[in-house]
């Protein structure tokens, strides 16, 4: 159940005790570098025991302090500034080796990621984007490079894709302005979301067509206006964004539509290794 732990706070501080009210002040006024803190390192902080700060999480409802800790990353996703996430990194990775620290917990996203799929939601997202008329796709900011990746190889299997472009002369809305109740959009959208992307999926929503969302949580605000949701775990301590969690989601959904459309996969392969060695793409093994 979500909570807004800082209301459940000052609802119940009149009961607190000594050590739970220290707790309370800590979090309340650090609750970014506390959102990141396992238990015993809260309590050092706050100069209270481990098993105060396990009992203050259940005095505020919360089946446990990992529960109470997800809560509190929830709460903060979209209002760290980006001078707050090197602030919190600082906290978070210590005298930590950082390249060995970077890639485990890019490996911690994937397998989070894994956990966090619906699989009849993925193959819901695949069946959309297969039969659909035309599949649109927006990421803005930094999902911009994973649209762009999707769009490339989605443009590969299917006829009539649109990656939508921030960067292009007409406004985003501008470019989905066909968009009609036989087509899909697929939004990309991570911390900290971007409010163009919002409003694009809300567009495409009343204008009838599918909606699929690749995000974080049921709490990004593309997800509420999404008819499918494929949840991705991404960073958002650093001020540097950990995509590789989303860019396994999309890796997954460009090999599963090319297996739904199996049978001209061959045949576009082949087409397309004619045009490439004819107009001298690539670079040829001269051995």
């Amino acid at each position: 159940m979500e909570k807004d732990i800082l209301a459940a706070i000052e609802e119940k501080k009149s009961g607190f005790s000594k050590g739970q009210f220290r707790i309370a002040k800590y979090i309340e006024e650090n609750f970014d570098k506390a959102a990141f803190m396992t238990a015993a390192k809260l309590g050092k902080t706050a100069g209270v025991s481990e098993s105060t700060v396990v009992r203050f999480a259940s005095e505020l409802g919360f089946d446990g302090y990992p529960e109470m800790r997800l809560a509190l990353q929830d709460m903060i996703r979209n209002r760290l500034t980006s001078v707050q996430r090197i602030e919190v990194a600082k906290t978070v990775m210590g005298d930590k080796d950082t390249f060995s620290a970077v890639l485990q917990s890019d490996m911690e996203k994937i397998m989070l990621t894994m956990e966090s799929v619906d699989r009849d939601m993925f193959d819901k997202a695949v069946g959309k984007i297969v039969n659909a008329d035309h599949v649109y796709i927006l990421g803005t900011r930094t999902s911009a490079p994973l649209a762009m990746f999707m769009g490339f190889y989605f443009n590969l299997l299917l006829p009539n894709v649109k990656i939508v472009q921030e960067n292009s002369p007409n406004e985003l809305l501008e470019q989905i302005m066909r968009i009609g109740k036989n087509d899909v959009l697929v939004g990309l959208s991570f911390p900290r979301y971007s409010k163009r992307t919002v409003k694009a999926v809300r567009f495409a929503k009343a204008m009838g067509a599918s909606v699929v969302a690749i995000t974080d949580a049921e709490s990004s605000p593309i997800a509420r206006e999404a008819e499918i949701c494929l949840y991705a775990k991404s960073d958002m301590v650093s001020f540097v964004d950990s995509l590789v969690g989303p860019l396994s989601l999309i890796n997954a959904l460009i090999v599963a539509v090319g297996s739904e459309t199996h049978d001209n996969l061959s045949e576009t392969f082949t087409d397309l290794e004619r045009v490439w060695d004819e107009y001298d793409v690539y670079v040829k093994n001269e051995n």
